[in-house]
């Protein structure tokens, strides 16, 4: 969910001024055009989801929308309001209602959240990641897939590391980590690293080099990579030989092709279960991998009012630990 500021600051100022009406659109008039009294919609109070620091037009605004958008789970076609009221068999449930009233204090506007909302819950919008080939650990059956896009000069995907190493060490035997290989052209050194990555991978110690990549990430000349690979204790000369095998090469073009064809934005970019991770608007992949799990969800404590979820220094939108290379 990628919103210009300029559009959410206009957003935030339309939406507090007053406007014209159609009268038919608040309910019956009678015959001289005065408006009849009409149901109007209480505002909700959802558990778990904290909306005591939101404006009276951003209560209405967000028991708007709950009372409106469908649960996420399509056995479970009720909204969301009364999905998590009822405590209904759709753990993702209370994750929408705090992903709505995020959405709302940050000043998105409806139809935006509605575009959002359907990208992040919708089945529809879930891509199947070809997983065969990719350096992965966790569990085959687990119930969770994170699949990172990652480039190993890119120090936005090193911020990341303790993120992800955070959700896997929160439900070791439930997630399973899936690593993709990209390569921007800014980085000179990130298609060496990753072919040295890979091929510590053939003796079994691609984490391994992986977490030392992204450590010394100011050090990937050839010499550096060479280092590693004996501070790993792995066979150096078939260490070599496999970073400069076609099978290496057809690895990191296979995984080239993957970005191009999701369009990635930038790096890193990450996928639980098949959903892209909204890093530009400061989603936790903790949250999103609990909601996965059902696990319930945090009572969501809004910021505060005119702030907004994101900065946008080198047009990445993010927390610094969830900004993108570009």
């Amino acid at each position: 969910m990628r919103f210009v500021l300029a559009a959410l600051a206009l957003a935030i100022v339309l939406a507090s001024l007053p406007g014209c009406k159609d009268s038919s659109a608040n309910g019956a008039t009678s015959g001289d055009g005065a408006p009849q009294p009409s149901a109007e919609l209480k505002d909700i109070v959802l558990p778990g989801v904290d909306t005591s620091a939101m404006t009276p037009r951003e209560r209405h605004e967000f028991s708007s929308l709950v009372t409106q958008l469908i649960a996420p789970c399509p056995s479970t076609p009720v909204p969301v309001s009364q999905c998590v009221l009822e405590k209904r068999a759709c753990a993702a449930c209370g994750q929408a209602a705090k992903f709505v009233a995020q959405a709302v204090r940050a000043g998105v506007p409806d139809s935006d959240i509605e575009h959002a909302y359907k990208e992040r819950f919708d089945p529809s919008s879930v891509k199947t990641l070809p997983l065969a080939g990719s350096p992965s650990k966790g569990p085959d059956g687990a119930p969770v897939t994170i699949v990172e896009f990652a480039d190993f000069e890119c120090p936005h995907c090193r911020a990341a590391v303790p993120m992800v190493d955070a959700a896997l060490a929160a439900h070791p035997d439930k997630v399973k980590l899936v690593y993709k290989f990209v390569v921007l052209s800014m980085h000179v050194h990130a298609e060496p690293a990753a072919r040295a990555a890979w091929a510590a991978g053939q003796q079994g110690k691609f984490w391994e080099m992986e977490h030392l990549l992204f450590e010394r990430q100011e050090h990937l000349e050839q010499g550096d990579l060479e280092r590693y690979a004996g501070m790993l204790k792995l066979d150096v000369d078939k260490w070599k030989a496999d970073m400069e095998s076609q099978a290496a090469k057809d690895r990191l073009a296979q995984d080239r092709k993957l970005t191009e064809d999701l369009k990635l934005q930038g790096t890193p970019t990450i996928y639980v279960n098949g959903r892209e991770l909204d890093v530009e608007a400061d989603e936790s992949l903790e949250d999103r991998v609990d909601a996965e799990l059902g696990v319930s969800p945090p009572t969501v404590t809004a910021p505060p009012s005119g702030s907004a979820s994101a900065n946008t220094e080198g047009g990445a939108g993010a927390a610094p630990s969830q900004q993108r290379d570009r």
